[in-house]
């Protein structure tokens, strides 16, 4: 599908531009609440000033969105198949606007508290709340739940990705102690201090492949659904559905990069002091051992087409290494607060996303 025909579409179907208006919201706050988690323990120890890690955040969240769009889309693949909404196609778009507006709620309530929660599981259930109110109303929607599903690969991602974290966060900082234990501290700082810029930028580039490539799987529905529709209206198939791993769409991965990059650069500095001096006071090589881990988790993650929390993964990974000093000197209270949050996002942004889009179902 070219350009044109995306202007087409949306010309027939001033509510696909709505959506699309809607996913682009979700984006800006994503690179705006979401992607300062990924710089956030490089600014707290120090190794680069906070503007220009927020500068760096924005080039490697571009990078990450549009160049993993060309390796896989297999992430992109499992949030479009989140949930079927069926034939009936205008309301499927109804729905999946309000489930954005559901989402966009969230993330303004997270930022006005400081709070970093992610924004991959407010997407997941702001789409699953829409999907739940298209049954409600005795719509041909279905969200599969298999084994095989994209909420069985949720629901892994969720609970390996903070074994992953933990652990390999944990016994990487022990490694690097092993290594170093007979090196003087003061001559390690600097190597690093690099070291740790290097990994952040690391975490600003799978950010961006991992958050990218599922607000690409949103788009990717709300165009399957317009052009299907359209399709069905005019009794023609000149609009091509099938989006996943379409090179001619790589636009789409350069609209979101730009919108997550402008996100990232107004930065989001209360989320990046919870996440990066909050929980635990991290030292160089602590902090690289935690961007390194969390990094290498996320892409494996994005490479296997399993949406994964930036949030999560990296804020347990922080407890990992923090574990390595000591338990005491982990500041559980904050820690136990964004589990709370990741909690509460599901039920919270789901409901939201239920009600509206009851609403915009009935009404339109």
């Amino acid at each position: 599908m070219d350009f044109g025909q995306v202007f087409e579409l949306i010309r027939v179907y001033p509510i696909l531009g709505v959506a699309l208006f809607l996913v682009f919201g979700v984006i800006f706050i994503n690179g705006w609440t979401d992607a300062p988690n990924a710089i956030a323990t490089c600014i707290s120890t120090k190794a680069i000033k906070p503007r220009s890690a927020i500068i760096m955040a924005a080039i490697f969240n571009f990078l990450g969105v549009f160049t993993m769009y060309f390796l896989t889309t297999a992430t992109a693949d499992t949030i479009s198949d989140m949930v079927d909404f069926g034939s009936d196609y205008r309301m499927a778009l109804n729905a999946l606007c309000a489930g954005m507006i559901g989402v966009i709620a969230w993330g303004v309530i997270a930022w006005i508290f400081g709070i970093p929660s992610s924004e991959s599981h407010a997407l997941i259930a702001g789409i699953t709340g829409a999907g739940l109110a298209a049954i409600t109303m005795g719509k041909d929607a279905t969200i599969p739940f298999g084994w095989d599903s994209s909420w069985a690969k949720t629901i892994y991602g969720l609970i390996i990705s903070c074994l992953f974290g933990f652990i390999v966060g944990y016994l990487l900082t022990k490694l690097i102690e092993l290594i170093f234990r007979k090196v003087n501290r003061n001559k390690t700082r600097p190597f690093f201090k690099y070291a740790q810029i290097a990994s952040g930028a690391g975490m600003a580039y799978v950010h961006g492949a991992q958050d990218g490539l599922k607000f690409i799987g949103v788009m990717f529905m709300a165009l399957n659904l317009a052009a299907n529709l359209y399709n069905q209206e005019f009794n023609t198939n000149i609009m091509n559905t099938e989006f996943s791993g379409d090179v001619s769409l790589w636009y789409l991965a350069v609209i979101v990069a730009l919108i997550m990059g402008l996100g990232t650069s107004i930065g989001g500095y209360r989320i990046i002091k919870k996440v990066g001096m909050g929980m635990v006071n991290l030292e160089s090589y602590q902090g690289f051992a935690t961007d390194f881990t969390s990094a290498i988790g996320i892409f494996i993650s994005t490479y296997l087409g399993i949406p994964v929390s930036t949030t999560q993964v990296k804020s347990v990974s922080i407890l990992g290494v923090g574990c390595t000093r000591s338990i005491k000197k982990v500041n559980w209270n904050t820690a136990k607060e964004m589990v709370l949050t990741w909690l509460f996002t599901f039920p919270g942004c789901g409901i939201i996303g239920y009600i509206f889009a009851l609403i915009f179902i009935a009404a339109f």
